[in-house]
């Protein structure tokens, strides 16, 4: 299946699970190849069939997709994994991106768009909205000392990998940071792995999100 993004789906909805299923397969370059219906069922589905990236429903009966999204975050070589949520309801997806998600969705976001968002997550673009993400960080509640925690890991990083860091706590891509600060993009990609190193950050979005904490985005 090279050059095909692997999807697995979690969700306790068996209608939602076949509605994805039918969207995402029938978009160019992505595969369905798992689906999961509880947290408890998603490491031996990941088992039988690797995949890219994990669409995890955020609420499921036994307990919400947090534990599972961290369980799956601390896997070898783990795929990325985007929330689902309905966003007006949902007051865990900050959770869910400290975790280690790659992102989030609402449930009722265009096919197109949905398709579009497994490509870039599994290209290694994490989904920023910058309009949603600021609405939900704005409006969770900031856990007690991160600002303290947020402002002395920052404090490791040289000035360039700073500039970085910001640049990806507004969202932008490694190209778009690469043009603001007239690097090349595989000097910017040098640049994240360090800082991620540095700030003990499991993926991009953890990153934009010790941003924020620290009071820089």
């Amino acid at each position: 299946m090279a050059g095909v993004t692997r999807v697995l789906i979690v969700d306790d909805d068996a209608l939602v699970r076949s509605g994805l299923t039918m969207m995402l397969d029938g978009a160019p370059g992505i595969a369905v190849v798992g689906q999961a219906g509880d947290r408890d069922e998603v490491p031996a589905a990941l088992d039988a069939h690797p995949a890219d990236v994990v669409l995890m429903d955020i609420r499921m009966p036994r307990l919400n997709g947090i534990l599972a999204t961290h369980r799956t975050r601390a896997r070898p070589n783990p795929p990325e994994v985007v929330v689902l949520t309905t966003f007006d309801t949902d007051e865990n997806v900050l959770r869910a991106l400290r975790a280690g998600a790659s992102g989030f969705l609402l449930k009722d976001a265009p096919p197109v768009e949905i398709a579009d968002a497994v490509r870039r997550v599994a290209a290694g673009d994490p989904i920023l909205s910058p309009r949603i993400t600021r609405r939900l960080m704005d409006r969770a509640a900031v856990e007690a000392g991160s600002y303290e925690r947020a402002r002395a890991a920052f404090a490791a990083l040289s000035p360039r990998e700073h500039e970085v860091a910001l640049g990806v706590g507004r969202g932008l891509t490694n190209a778009e940071i690469a043009a603001e600060l007239f690097l090349s993009v595989a000097t910017v990609k040098a640049h994240i792995t360090r800082i991620l190193s540095k700030l003990d950050a499991g993926n991009r979005t953890q990153i934009a999100l010790m941003a924020h904490d620290a009071g820089f985005c």
